[in-house]
């Protein structure tokens, strides 16, 4: 800042004795002039005199003076130029300062109509607060920032980065400050400077995740769905991610997906949250769905499960496709009058400790006990969240009355013990537990 205004006086200085220069150069020219032109009528006097004294003398007649006269005045006019003109060196001056003046009124006038004198002031304003700001946003402290103040906060934050470097925090907060303006590729720009420094941040993947969703396209969804996999792989409890898991699901109609991210949220909120009875809503939204897609696929002449037991069968009889298990299914005896009718079977794969968002699914409508099936990378339910993506894993069987993955009381479960990924193909689960 200081910097600048040094620079304007300089120029104004330079410019001040480029308007002066000429006045004072002429007063200069004209101060030789005068002189000359002195010497000159000095020496006219003298001639004068001297013809004068020739005439009294009798040394030369009346006409031969009067012509000497005319001459004389003829040579001093032609001697004499008519450009240099006897002025003051005090005009010189005034004319000088006066142009001055008039130049320094006139960059004064024409910067206060053009410049950015104001931008200027909101800057110096906005490094002068902004301290005050980052408690506002970050402490939560007083009243929320409004817009403007949002935009002031960017601007000290963007200074702050250009005048102290990298600043992993200072990124970041750029990054959440500018999706509040939606100025989305500023976030996306702010969120990977600090994703190179810290490639683990999770905050900053969680966020970065929101951004790419509200642009709202197919990769996006696909690419937040990676790093929302990976924020669970590090925190399984992360709801932050699992509602954003939810939205995504939601969005691509996996109404399976959405279904059973929504549940884990329901699951950890009070019934006095304000959010538990919007979640249920959509849960009972989600349930419709699934019911209309359900009956479009009855009405078909090969039913949808049919054709998933077959390929499961045709699967078991080829040689396992990679992070492939095969598990077979089996039903104690002392549980088969407890089959709830037109009960749902699923069997799912779980990280042993990880997200709690399946790995694998296969879900079934038609099924007989035994029964195998085939869980692979391609049951996954997110982008990035594999079965071949962990090495110690849990097998699931549950019987589901109401077409819901999360468990509730009246179902049949049989789950394995913790299972090394790599070494086990196949597996034996028997369906051997009353859920209470």
């Amino acid at each position: 800042m200081i910097l600048m205004w040094v620079a304007f006086a300089v120029l104004t200085l330079l410019a001040m004795a480029f308007v002066a220069l000429p006045f004072l150069s002429k007063e200069r020219v004209q101060g030789l002039t005068y002189n000359a032109n002195s010497e000159l009528i000095a020496i006219f006097h003298q001639r004068l005199g001297e013809l004068a004294n020739d005439l009294a003398e009798q040394r030369i007649d009346q006409v031969n003076h009067d012509e000497s006269v005319v001459e004389l005045k003829r040579r001093l006019l032609n001697e004499l130029s008519p450009e240099k003109s006897l002025m003051s060196k005090g005009n010189n001056r005034i004319f000088a300062l006066t142009g001055c003046a008039f130049l320094v009124a006139f960059t004064v006038i024409f910067y206060t109509a053009t410049g950015s004198q104001q931008q200027l002031q909101n800057w110096q304003s906005a490094m002068d607060n902004l301290p005050a700001y980052g408690e506002r946003a970050v402490m939560q402290q007083g009243e929320p920032l409004t817009q403007n103040e949002l935009q002031a906060f960017a601007l000290g934050l963007r200074t702050k980065l250009a005048q102290s470097g990298d600043d992993q925090v200072a990124w970041m907060l750029l990054g959440r400050v500018a999706m509040s303006l939606n100025e989305y590729d500023m976030a996306q720009q702010s969120f990977d400077k600090v994703l190179r420094m810290d490639p683990d941040n999770l905050p900053v993947l969680i966020s970065y995740s929101q951004v790419l969703l509200l642009e709202g396209s197919d990769a996006n969804m696909t690419r937040a769905a990676g790093m929302l996999s990976k924020v669970l792989k590090d925190d399984p409890t992360d709801l932050d991610a699992i509602s954003l898991l939810a939205l995504i699901a939601y969005e691509r109609h996996d109404w399976l997906q959405a279904k059973a991210a929504f549940e884990v949220l329901l699951n950890s909120m009070e019934k006095q949250d304000s959010r538990y009875s919007m979640i249920a809503q959509r849960i009972t939204e989600i349930e419709q769905n699934i019911s209309a897609e359900n009956e479009q696929q009855n009405s078909q002449l090969i039913p949808v499960a049919t054709a998933q037991q077959g390929s499961n069968a045709n699967a078991s009889n080829n040689p396992a496709a990679p992070s492939a298990i095969n598990v077979t299914i089996k039903l104690a005896p002392d549980l088969v009058d407890k089959l709830p009718a037109q009960g749902t079977l699923f069997v799912f794969a779980k990280a042993a400790n990880g997200p709690p968002m399946p790995l694998a699914v296969v879900k079934l409508t038609d099924y007989r006990f035994p029964i195998e099936v085939q869980l692979s990378d391609s049951n996954a339910m997110v982008a990035g969240l594999t079965l071949s993506s962990v090495e110690q894993i849990i097998l699931t069987a549950r019987i589901s009355k109401d077409a819901s993955v999360m468990p509730s009381a009246g179902e049949l479960e049989g789950r394995s013990d913790v299972l090394e990924r790599s070494q086990t193909q196949a597996y034996e689960l028997l369906i051997n537990e009353l859920i209470p």
